[in-house]
């Protein structure tokens, strides 16, 4: 098509923005026009549908071809209000032209769809275009078959220390002894998060959600547990702990019942932990890129490489470093070193 970027070029331009934009947090819309095709003449109907494009949007907008009879127009440092006007402004030029439009505004799109309150799994589209190019579908199955098999070997190896533990809950505390909190998975999708339950019943969530507000904007004065030396970015004296809440915690025991929500295809062995909804809301627009990409992860490079004793921007820069690299054989790596973290307890204060 003349004067328009391929879609692997478009897409690339796209995924530069979106970086652009986490940087400056500035505003990108995206405008997906799918025409339809009248097949006399359909080639000097998009030819023509171009032309007007051009002739109403800004040197600096992005067109490219995304599929067929699918066009796309990237608008830089543009509002959902200007999206809009944009798209009107076409809409009163269009002539006979035939088209259905999409559109989206980042990161406000992307944030208004996770933490809007409907049911199902929330649709980014058109913002999730910027997916890798190359085809990773025999890793992420070989991926979910080492999930299958690691969860399962994992229940089966742990199942007596998981019975005492629920015994032990159950008989020092009143209450459920497995606890469910909804996170956010892949894509935004909202599922139940198994933990043992390690609170008594009925807490105010307050003080937690002070210390995320702290950590998250990085007011880590606020929250060191340690000192200027050895940093610890973690809640120590919570008096919502049980007395077997703080050694499951620390020996890490609590996380067991996640292995049932890696057979369940919400989670991985290995990727970003899944955040709470008033996490969400703290998030600058790079923070999201942790939790669309992938399923999040009972560990993950963050928890084998400083977990409570690093930043939140230190984990974040982690989680996307995982994500841009992550193999089979680098999750092999993770599971090994978690174990090995895990029996050293390093990190767990």
């Amino acid at each position: 098509m003349h004067n328009l970027l391929l879609k692997s070029e478009f897409l690339n331009r796209l995924r530069i923005e979106k970086r652009r934009v986490d940087r400056s947090k500035a505003c990108l819309s995206l405008v997906l026009f799918y025409l339809q095709r009248k097949e006399e003449k359909s080639r000097h109907t998009i030819q023509e549908f171009i032309a007007l494009l051009h002739k109403h949007t800004r040197e600096s907008d992005i067109k490219g071809s995304v599929d067929r009879d699918v066009i796309g127009l990237l608008l830089p440092d543009t509002d959902e209000n200007g999206v809009k006007r944009c798209v009107e402004k076409i809409s009163e030029s269009n002539g006979d032209f035939n088209y259905s439009v999409k559109a989206g505004t980042y990161p406000d799109h992307v944030f208004l769809k996770l933490l809007s309150e409907e049911a199902g799994p929330p649709d980014f589209f058109p913002l999730d275009l910027d997916e890798p190019v190359e085809s990773h579908r025999f890793q992420i199955a070989l991926k979910r078959v080492i999930d299958i098999l690691g969860a399962l070997l994992g229940l089966i190896l742990f199942s007596p220390i998981m019975l005492a533990t629920a015994i032990t809950i159950k008989m020092t505390s009143p209450g459920p002894i497995i606890f469910k909190q909804t996170r956010f998975g892949k894509k935004g999708a909202r599922f139940q998060f198994y933990k043992f339950r390690s609170m008594y019943c009925n807490t105010d969530d307050q003080i937690h959600r002070e210390y995320v507000t702290n950590l998250i904007k990085g007011n880590l004065a606020n929250i060191n547990q340690g000192n200027k030396v050895v940093p610890l970015f973690k809640m120590v004296s919570d008096s919502r702990v049980t007395r077997v809440g703080r050694i499951i915690r620390r020996t890490s025991i609590d996380e067991l019942p996640q292995f049932f929500n890696v057979l369940k295809g919400e989670m991985s062995l290995v990727g970003p932990r899944p955040p709470l909804t008033y996490e969400v809301e703290k998030y600058e627009p790079w923070h999201l890129r942790r939790i669309l990409d992938v399923k999040p992860g009972v560990t993950g490079l963050w928890q084998v490489s400083g977990r409570s004793r690093t930043s939140f921007d230190e984990m974040v820069r982690l989680d996307l470093r995982y994500v841009q690299n992550w193999t089979t054989l680098v999750d092999l790596k993770i599971i090994l070193k978690t174990v090995k973290t895990v029996f050293s307890l390093k990190g767990a204060w």
